[in-house]
């Protein structure tokens, strides 16, 4: 670390000293942690006791431009964490900071590329056993989590997101006003098919990047039960039962067969807290689908944006699952069919545009 780094290696540096009485020998940045503002660095600690390793997690600077701020990831780890749900520990911190567990580099979607698929199934299994777990927590009070919801509001703004940054890139061109207007419609529709489902608690960003695998367990990874560990909580809030399952299941950075994706879900289903009914699920999880992918692939567009193409590997395969479930729910409202024609069938040609600005 150089230059304006200087200034956060020396508060790193007192904030060990205060936590642990330790001091810092190496500060090294993690590369690939994430498309957000947010910074991670791994801070190798000098002598042999435990831990011999930190992740400090470092909250500054700014969302993307219309994009609400998110809370602080404390008091929600906590929280979780007095409920015996894996997360990473901490050991201290400051207003922006935090000094966190380092769980290593072993992510779910980093075991999944490689695993057989005894393996890829269990480790699956286990994240999705994660979410009734989540889902039958309560507000113990004040927690910003639970004032947090997927609304219609929120679910406007993924709109907003799609069609400047993500539809151009699917036409190949500007979207004319009338486009613009067919995503709007359609994702006014699934907000209203939407508005009448429970609301529980979600991770928001529950897929496989974010669930690391603890170093404790890693070794047993081919043979034995694997601790999977929720990271990236901050962004928490209420949405329908089918959120988090979306996320893991609708992966952009995973492809999971049809026939297997169906499996976890249905598996998982019924130990909901809500168990709903299976025609209701799938409904609710292709439309969740369809608005939680359509940002995914409209922020993948803009970040390119702002000069980090690396993400665009991405876009296609993420576009393939809003057109799919836009197909598949077309004739649940006219709005949501209009979406699907003008986006096309899965699996059309590949995006006009490497980037949408």
């Amino acid at each position: 670390m150089t230059g304006g780094d200087d200034v956060l290696a020396e508060e790193l540096r007192a904030l060990v000293r205060a936590a642990l009485g330790r001091e810092v020998a190496a500060i090294e940045p993690l590369a690939g942690a994430g498309l957000g503002h947010r910074r991670f660095l791994r801070l190798r600690l000098r002598g042999t006791q435990a831990p011999a390793t930190l992740v400090a997690r470092v909250d500054r600077g700014e969302p993307a431009p219309g994009v609400p701020p998110e809370p602080p990831l404390e008091p929600m780890r906590a929280f979780c964490e007095a409920h015996g749900l894996p997360v990473p520990r901490r050991f201290g911190g400051g207003a922006d900071v935090d000094l966190l567990e380092d769980l290593g580099d072993r992510s779910l979607a980093g075991c999944a590329a490689g695993a057989s698929p005894e393996l890829r199934r269990a480790l699956y299994a286990t994240a999705c056993g994660l979410v009734p777990r989540l889902q039958r927590l309560r507000d113990p009070g004040g927690l910003p989590a639970f004032r947090r919801r997927l609304d219609a509001g929120l679910i406007r703004l993924k709109a907003r997101r799609f069609a400047a940054a993500g539809l151009p890139a699917v036409l190949g061109r500007a979207a004319r006003e009338e486009e613009v207007r067919t995503v709007a419609e359609a994702f006014a529709a699934v907000a209203e098919a939407l508005a009448g489902a429970p609301l529980r608690l979600a991770h928001r960003d529950f897929q496989g990047s974010n669930l690391l695998v603890r170093e404790a367990t890693a070794g047993a990874a081919g043979s034995g039960p694997v601790e999977l560990v929720m990271i990236d909580l901050q962004g928490a809030f209420l949405a329908p039962p089918e959120y988090d399952l979306v996320c893991l299941l609708r992966d952009s950075y995973v492809a999971l067969d049809p026939g297997e994706l169906r499996e976890q879900a249905e598996a998982v289903r019924p130990r909901l807290p809500d168990a709903p009914e299976a025609d209701v699920f799938w409904c609710r999880f292709d439309l969740i689908t369809l608005v939680r992918k359509a940002k995914d692939h409209a922020l993948f567009h803009e970040v390119a944006g702002r000069g980090d193409p690396r993400w665009l590997r991405y876009a296609p395969a993420t576009l393939d699952r809003v057109r799919e479930a836009a197909v598949r729910r077309a004739a649940l409202d006219p709005r949501i069919g209009r979406l699907a024609a003008l986006l096309g069938a899965p699996g059309s040609e590949a995006e006009g545009h490497a980037c949408a600005r």
